[in-house]
């Protein structure tokens, strides 16, 4: 093909592109259905991952729960399975006032699994798969989220914390991704989903190791997304994930400027579900929450460096894990006073 004549058809598709981008803006896309299709999470037992699955559960999806806490996860579990049991009584409901119009999937079929996981070691992933495949059947959707934080300054946080924050945030992505993605490929059918964070696009101080991972699990999503692109794959969805600091207690203590907080507080658990949850259902391929995150990101990328610290300092958010990284020193001295080390 002529050169000139393919630059003007890619042109095109650039400018398509954004005019879809504009529409969906103004015309939400129908949700897709995951009703009976198998959702593995990692990190359900708590935080966002135990809220992803109770929205999955409402819809009818069949999931699998990994998390290294057995009781937490299995807590999880019960809550799933208490939503599976109003929605069969609803159905029966239904069922017996009026003949339901549309065909759902009995509820009495779908179950939840639950598998302890140390996502951080690969051999456990590894296994854990293989179990899942055994047991369960094809993983459809994948929802990496697992994440931990070791709340320490570099130079004083031991290395095996860094390498712990390491493997869970962003090499266990991989692990997961390698034992699940074959059958995806094979089948041209599946989703996968990393949740990161706004810490992946930005950075600020004293969480180097935090904000390295979450940068290499974007890294690593971007390039699986291009990758799956250039494999003609697109049956198989990608989203990102990056919400602002979401309060779920595992960044207790963070703040910016008191004066600026108003107007940008830590993100609501739910809220941050919610909207993730839509972009997943209409395979969206990166959500920011908030929508000021976006700006963020693009004033980072082409400002100079000394502009954007100018506003990090204006907003507070240079220092902004000073003080959740006090608090966890100070909770750590305690432990140790408590233990008498």
């Amino acid at each position: 093909m002529n050169i000139v004549l393919e630059l003007f058809v890619v042109t095109f598709k650039v400018l398509w592109a954004f005019v879809l981008a504009a529409a969906k803006w103004l015309v939400r896309p129908k949700e897709k259905s995951v009703a009976g299709q198998v959702c593995l999470i990692t990190g359900a037992g708590s935080g966002l991952g135990r809220l992803f699955a109770l929205e999955f559960a409402r819809r009818r999806a069949q999931l699998v729960l990994w998390d290294i806490n057995t009781q937490s996860n299995e807590e999880t579990a019960g809550m799933v399975r208490q939503i599976y049991r109003e929605l069969e009584a609803g159905d029966a409901l239904r069922a017996a006032g009026n003949p339901v119009e549309e065909e759902v999937l009995p509820c009495s079929n779908l179950q939840v699994h639950t598998y302890t996981c140390d996502v951080g070691k690969r051999e456990c992933v590894y296994s854990t798969a293989e179990k899942v495949r055994r047991e369960v059947g094809d993983v459809y959707l994948l929802l990496n989220n697992a994440g931990v934080v070791s709340g320490h300054h570099l130079l004083e946080c031991p290395d095996e914390l860094i390498e712990r924050t390491m493997m869970v945030n962003c090499h266990a992505h991989f692990w997961t991704t390698k034992a699940f993605l074959p059958k995806m490929m094979e089948m041209n059918h599946g989703h996968i989903v990393t949740v990161a964070s706004s810490l992946g696009l930005f950075s600020t101080a004293g969480v180097e190791d935090y904000c390295a991972s979450k940068f290499g699990a974007v890294g690593f999503h971007e390039s699986l997304s291009h990758e799956l692109k250039a494999a003609d794959k697109d049956g198989i969805k990608a989203t990102l994930v990056c919400p602002y600091l979401v309060d779920t207690g595992m960044f207790r203590g963070c703040r910016i400027r008191k004066e600026i907080e108003p107007f940008l507080p830590p993100l609501k658990p739910d809220y941050c579900v919610k909207q993730a949850m839509r972009a997943i259902l209409t395979d969206q391929p990166m959500i920011c929450t908030p929508r000021l995150m976006y700006i963020v990101t693009c004033m980072k990328s082409i400002l100079p460096f000394e502009a954007v610290v100018c506003m990090y300092r204006f907003l507070g958010a240079d220092k902004c894990m000073y003080p959740f990284i006090a608090q966890r020193k100070q909770a750590t001295n305690n432990n140790e006073a408590k233990n008498g080390i």
